[in-house]
Order: C-alpha cells, then structure tokens, then sequence
C-alpha cells in the first residue's frame, strides 16, 4: 500500500445488494478493514423482501487500494456489487464551478436596467471616466487565475485541459474562503511573448492576476513583465504564495524555540519558483545566512534563470563549500523544496539541536517525519496526514481578499511579509508548540488577518485605489462572512 493518507481524495461509494440476515453487514465491514478500508458511511438504499441494498462509503489511500477494496467484496459469497462510484469524480461532474447573477430579472423594467438601455448610461461613465470601472462592474473583485499546464501539482506538464480541474478548485477556495470571484483562464500556449500578450489583453475586466502552475524558468519572466506592465496585482503562487507561508510557520517554529531570526543557518533545498521565492522573503524578513542547492548541488550563477543574479549576490554570504551533507552541518533550518526522499535522517543530524525542517515537497516529502532524528524539535510538511501543514490555501484567499478590497496597484515585499507575520498571529502564543506552528485553513481568522494586514500595506505604501480601505475592508470581509 502506498503512503497516501486514507481521505476524501481517495473515496468510493459501493453500492451492494445481499440477503438482508443477521451478520451480514459485520462480514462485510470485516472484509473491507481487512484490506485496509476505512468506513466513512453506511447507507439503506432499498428493502425489498429478504434482498437489501447498501451503499458502503471507503476511504482508501490510493486508486489501487480502492480497486484492492472492491476486489475483496466481490469476492465475498452472496454478494452483488451494484456499481462502484468515485466521490472525487462525482463532485466534479459538470465543473465545479458557475456563474450566478447577483441580481435577478423578473420584468422589463428589471430589464432595462441591467441590459439595453440603461447600461449605457454606465459604460458612458466608465468612458468618461475610466477609474469608474473599479465601482459599477465586478472588475474590483473578480480575479484570471492563469495556468498553461506546463507544471501542474506533482503531475507536470499535463497540457491546459487537465489543468482545468485545478485552476477550478483554485476558484472555489478564493470564494469558499475569501469570498473573492474569479476565472479560469487555461492557454493552450507555452510561449512567454504569447502569454504576455494574452494577459495582457484580458486585464481590463479583472482586478488581479493569479499565475498558477507555470513551469520555471518561464514563470519567473511572465511575472516580472507582467508585474511591470500592468496596474492590477500578479500573484504567482508557486513563489508568492509557498513563500508566505513557509515565512509564517518559521514565524511560529521560533516562538517555540525561542531562537532569534539572525542567528540562523538556513539550507534551502530546490531552487525553483518556489525555494528562489522563499530564499527572498526569508532575506526581507531580515535572516543573513542562507545557502541554496539545485539540481546541480551548491548554487552556482544559471545565466538563464532570471533571478539568478540576486541569489548570486544574496546567497551563501560566507562561501561554505561542498555538498548538502556538509552544508547541513551546523544548520537550524532545512527548507526542502525539491522532490521526495531527498535527505536522510543521518544528514540532518549535522543539524544544530533543536534544529527545524520543512520537508514540503508532495505528495512525498524529501523526508518522511518518522525517519527526522530526534536534534530535530519541529517537522513540517505539505500534507494533512501529519502535525504542521504548510499549504497554500492559508495565504492566497486572505491576500486576495486584501488586494480586491484595496483595489491595490501591486504587490510588494512588505505585503508577503505583513501577511506571513498574520498568518503566524492567528495561533495565541501560548497555545504554540512542536507540533503546532499553522493554524487550520477553516479557521476564519486567517483570511481576516491576512486580508487587514494587506489593506494596511496597500494603504501604507500609497498602492490603494480605495480610501478608508482598512475599515471598507472589514465590512467587505463581514459581507462575505
């Protein structure tokens, strides 16, 4: 069985027909825990004589464990298995996500209003006045969540069609949690110029841009022209979004650790869009020692990678030499950012004591938490099946949620810090430990302070369209909420 965690993403509904007699159901369930299932639901369907219907709802770890499942339960005497469906597939049935009218039409009046030919009244105004865009559409508040499929999760470049389900998902948690509308936009292009340009083209109707799932290094050049060009937010949450909340559980970790953010060695592991993102804000949070490895070991200067000149100039300040077992040595801090069972536990014990590891590559960490040695105080990862996940989802609907009510220009360091540092406030200091560093995603208090820390910046800096943003902001926050 593989190391998947036994959940929602790996759920089926087994419908099975069987004499209705006393054990039955007790034969079954013991069929089904013998082979690993997890009963999340029981179900009568239908009683007709001596014959019921059941539907049996089982967690599993993976596509192969669920057929194991299956397998094993019709092979048990005196049963008919009816059909078997896939939860995860069944909810995205049709998409999962819709476009509603915030108002509805009922009469002419009604009518004329919305439509011809009272709008044009109001598009004789945004004519006039351009600025107005921002108060009589749904631009403010409405997000292109762009992908072109190259790197998509840990599947790669899958092509724009399959990374449709993704960039929806990504869509439901900014309104489930943020209460921030957007779009998938999926370009079935991998040309940086083209991508520009489409961008580009369609901004007018959006307040910001959410670049997701871009492989490196052409991720790096759409973000940096796009961030240039335009006077809406791009948010790349490969880089922004990692970067904030590795900040925000590092926040925590040295709270409970009592160590301070100068005296660290940090030994960051994967250089891509995120590890190079995270190197940034770790510099801007005020840490001096940082030393990165890539593909090709201790980071050297890769001309064609963009932003490789500022880790030339910022990394590895005291010119350690040789590999990542010896770098580790001394080190308080390991980021890994680059794939599965990358480091040893006999690596990580040239650590400091008390010494932290964020292990976040997915599905698979680059360690496994049962295999950290016991220097290590705190472990993370990118999972929900272990104490510590360090997800995305805590910072992008909050941060979206700030820009949209700011109807801010861009975005800026000081805005990914303030909003790491509020994602690390929502856990009072005294409920902090080990193995509690990250609040949950569903505690609500999490898009409030991240949402107040970026409308704070956004006002601060002069970036807001909006006056009075921090007190709009809230009551914006409220409406949703």
């Amino acid at each position: 069985m593989s190391n998947g965690n036994l959940g929602g993403a790996n759920s089926i509904t087994v419908r099975l027909e069987y004499k209705n007699k006393k054990g039955m159901l007790a034969e079954i369930l013991k069929v089904v825990s013998e082979v690993g299932g997890d009963m999340a639901g029981i179900d009568v369907i239908s009683i007709k004589g001596e014959t019921i219907v059941r539907d049996l709802t089982i967690n599993a770890s993976d596509s192969e464990h669920e057929e194991k499942i299956v397998s094993a339960i019709r092979g048990y005497k005196d049963i008919r298995v009816v059909n078997v469906s896939d939860q995860t597939f069944l909810l995205h049935l049709g998409g999962k996500i819709e476009l509603r009218s915030k108002e509805k039409i009922q009469n002419r009046d009604q009518m004329s209003r919305a439509y011809t030919p009272g709008v044009g009244k109001v598009s004789q105004r945004i004519f006039e006045d351009k600025s107005s865009v921002w108060t009589l559409t749904g631009k403010a508040h409405t997000i292109a969540i762009v992908t072109d499929g190259s790197a998509v999760l840990g599947l790669g470049d899958i092509g724009p069609e399959a990374a449709l389900p993704v960039m929806e998902g990504k869509a439901v948690i900014l309104k489930e949690f943020g209460g921030v509308d957007s779009w998938p936009i999926c370009l079935d292009t991998q040309d940086v110029g083209e991508i520009v340009k489409i961008v580009k083209s369609i901004s007018p109707g959006f307040g910001g841009i959410h670049l997701e799932d871009i492989s490196a290094p052409r991720c790096f050049e759409i973000e940096r022209i796009l961030q240039k060009e335009l006077d809406i937010p791009v948010f790349h949450d490969d880089q922004h979004g990692t970067a904030i909340v590795v900040l925000a559980a590092l926040i925590n970790s040295l709270k409970v650790l009592n160590k301070k953010k100068e005296d660290l060695k940090v030994v960051i592991l994967g250089l891509g869009a995120a590890g190079a993102a995270c190197a940034k804000i770790l510099k801007d949070f005020g840490i001096k020692n940082i030393i990165g490895f890539n593909s090709k070991g201790l980071y050297k200067r890769v001309d064609e990678y963009n932003h490789s000149y500022w880790l030339e100039e910022n990394l590895n300040p005291y010119n350690e030499q040789g590999d990542l077992t010896d770098c580790l040595k001394g080190a308080d801090f390991f980021l890994g950012l680059a794939g599965p069972d990358l480091v040893t536990g006999d690596q990580l014990k040239n650590m400091n004591d008390e010494s932290i590891v964020f292990a976040l590559s997915n599905p698979n960490p680059e360690i496994m938490p049962s295999d950290v040695p016991s220097n290590v105080s705190i472990i993370a990862t990118g999972r929900s099946d272990f104490p510590n996940q360090v997800n995305n989802s805590l910072a992008y609907p909050g941060f979206f949620r700030g820009l949209v009510d700011s109807k801010a220009e861009k975005i800026t360091n000081e805005m990914k810090v303030a909003a790491a540092k509020a994602i690390s406030s929502v856990i009072n200091e005294n409920n902090l430990s080990e193995d509690f560093i990250m609040p949950s995603m569903f505690d609500r208090n999490v898009v409030k302070n991240v949402s107040e820390a970026v409308i704070g910046v956004a006002s601060e800096q002069g970036l807001s369209r909006r006056k009075n943003t921090l007190k709009s902001g809230y009551i914006s926050f409220k409406r949703f909420h």
